[in-house]
């Protein structure tokens, strides 16, 4: 199953909004526009606004209140990083986003856990035949312990 193309990053935040709306969430939007403002353009000139070949990055990071806390950060490039209580996906397709948000807010993502050799993992199927699996390196939250499987 293919998700909706989101060719920008407001179009990424603008679906991340509806989420919020649809699962009565609070979000928190910080923008950075401009190649001396975006992350990944360290080598970026100062007051260097635009890249090379003319177009001006935006990069959003976004916040969202409730449980389990996450944050999004959207990138230029066509990816994310979420951060789901603590564990951190990187290089998440920027039109996966919506998908991965619905999966963990409406009760699909688990933790997974194995004795030996020990740990522990969140994992988040999206439809579309994806799954997202990171190890959970810190403490379990309640919202982690409550969706293990």
């Amino acid at each position: 199953m293919a998700h909706p193309h989101l060719p920008t990053t407001e179009a990424a935040v603008t679906a991340v909004r509806e989420i919020a709306d649809d699962y009565g969430l609070t979000m928190t939007v910080t923008d950075d526009i401009g190649a001396d403002q975006t992350s990944r353009r360290t080598s970026a000139g100062l007051f260097t606004t635009v890249d090379p070949d003319g177009s001006l990055p935006h990069e959003a990071f976004v916040e969202l209140a409730g449980v389990p806390a996450v944050r999004v950060r959207i990138f230029p490039e066509d990816d994310a990083e979420i951060t789901v209580d603590h564990v951190e996906f990187h290089d998440v397709p920027r039109d996966s986003v919506p998908a991965f948000l619905r999966s963990v807010y409406g009760g699909l993502a688990f933790t997974k856990g194995r004795f030996f050799p020990p740990g522990q993992w969140l994992v988040v199927p999206v439809p579309g035949d994806e799954t997202y699996k990171e190890p959970i390196v810190s403490a379990l939250t309640p919202w982690l312990a409550r969706s293990a499987r």
